[in-house]
């Protein structure tokens, strides 16, 4: 709060009476700089009130003032509007920005000032056309391309800034864009509306003012929540007039980025109002559940919360850019060394030979006539003639190119039909395309969870009740249960009205077991439709539930198929119909849901009878079971047992009666405990805990997160790939680690799974240690690489998944079990071929991405906080980069954005970020590369991605097929540009020691200036375009190829240095010999051949030949655009030659006819060739022999033998005998509160009524220290007991497949 409202309010309102004191220095200073920032001058003819205005407003620079439904008022203090701007472009802007932007690539401003030079006559040897013409080229390509791009930005703008909301101006309600919507103004919003900036919710439809909003564009989270506005404005209803007056005052904080905080104050009517988070719905939510809802904007555009946690966008560069950028200098400073060795010999030539001939050749008028100084002059000019001449060296053409090929296969990876989603109709789209062999070079990815790898639909899949289990097919004959698939017919529910056709469930032993009354399984489907805090709607004739996590929908839902209909709640009822026949049961109290607790309850009573029904984590039920259901409780754990290891969420079910003394007696202490004003949750705690006790045990239930297709077999194959896959969520640890079993990102194999829980900072710190220590001892005893594998028992007997180590080891690991088991090697080829005839080294140094000794961690959002501060962060990365997988649940996105910058800091590793909800926007736009999902959480990711693709399991095509081939293609394609240029420019330099050291050229000027243009761009454009080593389904069954692209192995300074050394080789083979072969020589018919245009024709001829056939050697994968480029290029290079040189008239008319019809010039092309061709085919040969690469080996076995037997595809479901399922709640609280207090009904209960509900209010719960009691050990009947390693019952290790690809039979 501003210490100067007052004077403010007075300053605001025009009160000019009192001389002004003078103005502190900050506040001069804060002026100063706001003005600075907002570049907006005043407006003239108010200049003095506006001024005094803005100072009010900076003076106030913690705080935001607002007043409903008053423009003039709010416009003082220039809020920003509700326009978004992603663009970086306009018609205006684009030409200066753009040519800005592309002058600080170094090649391009060198060539700006090489132009220059070329201008002027005394230095220049060749036309400024053999510049300006690549140059413009150049930059005319990469501006249309950027044109391309940001005109997509202004669409997507355009499409939000366009949606339409509806205003309220002078009391009637008036549509308009969101980009005209500004701070202060009062909208309605409507069911399934995107909110169109963060407002104060004034008024709803639903009761007491609530209304429920999705925050999946915020945090990734799917189930409702709920918000309620004050009840003094809730009572304007929808009345536009009461609204279009409403004038009250908002005073809150600024524009921040903390998505779950709010503090403001509403003054109105005189009376002040405390303002929360509750009470403000954030651009970006979606209305829900809710007919309308009307609420005054208080932040809007660029100010909005989600929009604070987008971050900025970053211009990206690739790896291979920043590397050619450092080239560039290199290639630079090589050629300055030239001109100046060029120089100094030209003075030395000029001072010996040159000044003694100047009959023949005479000096320039502008050298002077004193030999020394005149000497000087030349030299002087000589070293920008040879900067000009041998200009080539540094490749203009190479950013066309490069930019060409990027351009095409952006349009392969839009064309893929593979990345095709048939469902939605929804391709793949390269959103940017500078970013492509970026693709081919990830180490790290970054993945949100919700929508990214989970559907976000919960399914009932299996149960266990009375101790007998539910769920799976078995086979008549076999006995053993039938593996599920699209094939599989579902059980027909058509026979209840209520049925849900999208609702599946394949065992009909337990619908016949409804259908006959079984008792037992009457009970469980009772409790599951009455232990809830669902909602009922009606919509369309249709019943709906309204449900805070989506399992307890999943749960009602099933309860619901099977006959059990959940009908209606009020405060004191629930009424559900079973099997066509209505009940009512009286609501006495609930016990919600909250994450101490773990369980809900409900307390019932129907025809006298009192009957508390319970669900919850098993080890929690478990512990408070009563005695003598040993049998029951051993089956059920046996089924828990087996569902957790099929990676579903489990909850455990039990009752228990009442008798009507005893729950009198513990009602009064509980409406006691209700009251109190001291400790009143844990009052309440204490007398749940009482009544919570000996139950009955019922069943369990399972439930299904659906993965999206294909994702577990994704995340194995690109782990094989050598890449680290992150989840980074805003869900609970329970959710996130049961996905990280499902999409096997925690295995059984581990070595550790560890957690980081800790609120203080030195209890992270301390967690931190604990981990680091663990590892330290792990890799001490089992190194990594050592021959027991790694299949570790992470958690080994731990009950369930709240039980695992805090900061520490797994538990339950005894002495003497093996860490580590033999590795599963699927696929496995002879080492004939390996280096030294032992295995090869070449997956011995792979990041770590073995299976070996794997660790895991699971943070939360409150620890992370602490890890990412200074003082840990090095700690931090010390144990994350030993791990495997890391888990950061309940993160921030901003969160988000900061692990991916700490990541790309301190490994300097490529990193890669998935999402599909505005919560992921951060990270997308920290990344290198950013994949937006085109998911249910609309489209900003989308919208901020540099890919686009429709599924997770997209991504390894993305990755290994198109981001391999376009780095490899990449890489070829500058070894061969680098090594041709350099073969070409560098004959000038050693036809210098021949001229002179005069600057003269060896080819023809226009040769020189369609040489990368014409005779050799489509032959390397296409290289870059189609090549290929391997297929795409190869690509895909060894991952193991993509490994080279981490390491930069394909092009790197080292590559680079053998492409010139290999290039300027060639060029002193193509000058000498030629020189050699036609210096003093004499045609048979007597003629002089030793003529230079004659030389400078042969020479250009057989360059044209060798580079001809060195793109023939390095092509693998042959298409026609390959044959026609390639040959067509040799064949174009004789006729353009002929029509520049006869139709136009050109100066070298003639040369190549001359030379072309001796045998001298056959002689000496073949001699040539052979000298040029020889080495390089030898040295491949060899190389391939004694070490060959994967890629070889595998085209060779495919070239020989039959193609390569694809991998094991890793199962979506693997067993897991250790981790239990988190139990299936996905919320922090439960709607009890509400429920009870009568305030979420449609419709209110009298009084009496009222104050029953009142009595049964059941407070709200805190984290309490005390560590949940560890659940008692399993039955030793159990066939999931820990048993030893040589146990023949021990079921195979659920390893994720690794690659054995050292060498290949060939």
């Amino acid at each position: 709060m501003c210490a100067r409202s007052e004077a403010v309010e007075l300053e605001v309102l025009g009160a000019e009476g009192e001389p002004r004191p003078p103005r502190p220095l900050r506040l001069s200073l804060l002026e100063l700089l706001g003005k600075l920032v907002r570049r907006e001058p005043a407006p003239p003819h108010r200049r003095n009130r506006h001024n005094h205005r803005f100072r009010t407003f900076v003076s106030c620079e913690n705080e935001r003032r607002i007043k409903a439904n008053n423009r003039e008022y709010n416009a003082q203090f220039r809020y920003a509007n509700n326009y978004i701007k992603t663009s970086k472009y306009s018609i205006i802007t684009f030409l200066p920005l753009n040519l800005l932007e592309q002058f600080q690539r170094l090649a391009n401003f060198y060539f700006l000032c090489l132009l220059v030079l070329q201008l002027i006559p005394a230095i220049s040897s060749l036309t400024p056309i053999t510049t300006a013409i690549p140059l413009i080229g150049v930059l005319a390509l990469t501006a249309v391309k950027d044109a391309y791009d940001d005109f997509q930005r202004h669409q997507n703008d355009s499409q939000v800034n366009h949606r339409r909301a509806k205003t309220l101006r002078n009391g009637k309600l008036v549509e308009e864009k969101w980009a005209s919507v500004q701070v202060g103004d009062v909208i309605r919003l409507e069911n399934d509306q995107f909110v169109a900036a963060d407002i104060l919710l004034l008024s709803s439809s639903e009761p007491n003012g609530l209304c429920y909003i999705e925050t999946a564009e915020l945090d990734g989270e799917t189930n409702l929540k709920c918000r309620q506005c004050l009840l003094e404005t809730a009572a304007m209803g929808q009345d536009d007039a009461q609204l279009g007056a409403f004038d009250g005052e908002i005073v809150c904080e600024t524009p921040n980025n903390l998505l779950n905080k709010f503090d403001g104050t509403l003054t109105w009517r005189e009376r002040v109002f405390s303002l929360d988070n509750d009470k403000i719905l954030l651009r970006g939510c979606v209305l829900r559940n809710t007919s309308w809802c009307y609420g005054v904007v208080v932040f809007a555009g660029k100010d909005t919360k989600l929009m604070q946690n987008s971050g900025k966008t970053k211009f990206k560069r690739t790896s291979i850019d920043r590397l050619l950028n450092f080239l560039i200098i290199g290639i630079v400073f090589f050629l300055l060394s030239m001109c100046v060795f060029c120089t100094v010999a030209c003075g030395v030539w000029e001072w010996l030979v040159g000044r003694h001939f100047q009959a023949y050749l005479p000096w320039d008028s502008l050298v002077p006539v004193e030999p020394v100084s005149g000497t000087v002059v030349i030299a002087f000019l000589v070293f920008f003639s040879y900067a000009i001449v041998m200009n080539t060296v540094v490749p203009i053409s190479l950013y066309v190119s490069v930019e060409v090929i990027r351009f095409a296969q952006s349009f392969l990876i839009n064309w893929d039909e593979k990345m095709y989603y048939d469902k939605t109709g929804t391709a793949a789209k390269a959103r940017t395309t500078t970013l492509n062999e970026e693709l081919g070079q990830i180490q790290y990815i970054f993945s949100d969870k919700t929508g990214t790898l989970t559907q976000n639909i919960m399914t009932f899949n299996k149960c266990s009740i009375a101790g007998v289990c539910y769920g799976d097919v078995v086979d008549e004959h076999t006995g053993e249960a039938i593996e599920l698939n699209e094939s599989t017919q579902p059980l027909d529910f058509s026979f209840n009205p209520e049925y849900e056709a999208e609702f599946k469930f394949f065992d009909e032993s337990l619908l016949l077991a409804v259908q006959r009354g079984d008792q037992h399984v009457h009970d469980f489907f009772r409790l599951l439709a009455l232990c809830h805090t669902v909602m009922p709607d009606q919509k369309n004739g249709r019943l709906e539930y309204q449900a805070q996590s989506p399992d307890e929908s999943a749960l009602v839902s099933a309860a619901r198929n099977f006959g059990f209909v959940f009908r209606e709640r009020a405060p004191n009822s629930i009424t559900i119909e079973v099997m066509g026949k209505t009940e009512v049961y009286e609501l006495l109290c609930i016990l919600d849901f909250n994450n101490v607790r773990k369980r809900m309850s409900v307390i019932l009573r129907k025809d006298g009878e009192i009957r508390l029904y319970t669900k919850g984590a098993d080890n929690v039920i478990y512990e408070r079971l009563k005695g003598n259901q040993d049998g029951v409780k051993s089956r059920t754990q046996e089924h828990l047992n087996k569902f957790a290891g099929e990676g579903l969420r489990t909850l455990a079910l039990a009752w228990r009666p009442l008798d009507e003394r005893g729950f009198a007696e513990w009602k009064r202490r509980h409406h006691t405990a209700a009251l109190a004003l001291h400790d009143r949750d844990e009052q309440l705690d204490a007398i749940y805990e009482e009544i919570e006790t000996d139950l009955l045990l019922l069943g369990v239930t399972a439930i299904e997160d659906k993965l999206q297709d294909g994702v577990p077999e994704t995340i194995a194959n690109l782990s094989m790939a050598g890449i680290k896959i992150w989840v980074l969520t805003g869900d609970k640890q329970e959710t996130a680690i049961n996905i990280g079993y499902s999409c096997q990102l925690l295995t059984d194999d581990m070595a550790e799974v560890f957690v980081i829980d800790g609120v203080a900072h030195d209890d992270v710190e301390r967690q931190l240690a604990k981990c680091r220590d663990s590892i330290r001892v792990v890799n001490t005893f089992l190194p990594p690489g050592t021959s027991g594998g790694s299949a570790g028992t992470a958690a080994a007997g731990a009950p369930n998944g709240a039980g695992m180590p805090r900061g520490g080891a797994s538990p339950g690991r005894a002495a003497g079990v093996k860490l580590n088991a033999p590795a599963v090697s699927v696929v496995t080829f002879s080492n004939e071929y390996a280096a030294g005839g032992g295995p090869a080294s070449a997956d011995s140094h792979e990041h770590g991405n073995d299976d070996t000794n794997g660790f895991a961690i699971v943070i939360n959002g409150h620890s992370l906080v602490h890890c990412l501060h200074p003082k840990l962060e090095e700690k931090f990365l010390e144990v994350v980069l030993h791990c495997r997988s890391v888990i950061c649940c309940r993160v921030t996105p901003l969160q988000k954005a900061m692990v991916v910058e700490l990541i790309k800091k301190a490994r300097r590793a490529v990193t890669l970020a998935i999402g599909d909800g505005a919560n992921d926007v951060s990270m997308i736009k920290a990344a290198h590369i950013g994949v937006g999902i085109s998911g249910q959480e609309g489209m900003q990711a989308v919208l901020a991605a540099d890919y686009s693709i429709a599924q997770f399991r997209f991504l390894q095509r993305l990755l290994l097929v198109h981001g391999r081939w376009s780095y490899y293609r990449m890489c070829k394609f500058l070894r061969y540009f680098f090594y041709k240029n350099f073969a070409f420019t560098v004959c000038h330099f050693w036809f210098a020691f021949f001229c002179g050291f005069s600057a003269q050229t060896v080819f023809d000027e226009m040769f020189i200036s369609v040489y990368n243009l014409f005779y050799t761009s489509l032959p390397v454009l296409a290289l870059g375009v189609f090549e290929q080593d391997v297929s795409d389904a190869t690509s895909l069954q060894f991952p193991k190829l993509y490994v080279p692209g981490h390491t930069s192995q394909l092009f790197n300074k080292t590559e680079f240095i053998k492409s010139t050394l290999h290039g300027c080789f060639t060029s002193l083979v193509l000058f000498l010999i030629p020189y050699g072969t036609y210096k003093d020589g004499l045609a048979p018919d007597g003629k002089i051949l030793s003529d230079h245009m004659l030389l400078g024709s042969v020479v250009a001829t057989i360059l044209i030949i060798d580079n001809t056939t060195q793109i023939a050697l390095d092509t693998t994968y042959w298409t026609v655009c390959n044959h026609v480029t390639i040959w067509g290029s040799l064949v174009s290079y004789f006729v353009l030659d002929y029509f520049y040189n006869y139709a136009i008239g050109g100066p070298y008319v003639g040369s190549l006819t001359v030379a072309l019809t001796q045998a001298t010039f056959w002689f000496t092309a073949v001699l040539t060739m052979i000298i040029l061709m020889v080495p390089v085919v030898s040295w491949r040969l060899a190389w391939s022999v004694s070490r060959p690469t994967l890629a070889e080996r595998l085209r060779a076995r495919q070239r020989w033998r039959e193609a390569a037997p694809a991998p094991r595809t890793p199962s979506a479901r693997r067993v897991r005998r250790s981790m239990r399922s988190g139990y299936a709640f996905a919320h922090q609280e439960g709607f009890g509160r509400l429920i009870t207090s009568g305030k979420i009904m449609r419709r209110i209960p009298h009084a009496d009524a009222a104050l029953h509900a009142l009595a049964a209010l059941p407070g709200k719960f805190s984290a309490r220290p005390a560590t949940p009691p560890a659940e008692p050990d399993p039955p030793a009947s159990s066939p999931t007991s820990p048993a030893s390693p040589t146990s023949p019952g021990t079921p195979p290790s659920p390893r994720a497949p690794k690659q054995d690809l050292d060498s290949v039979d060939l």
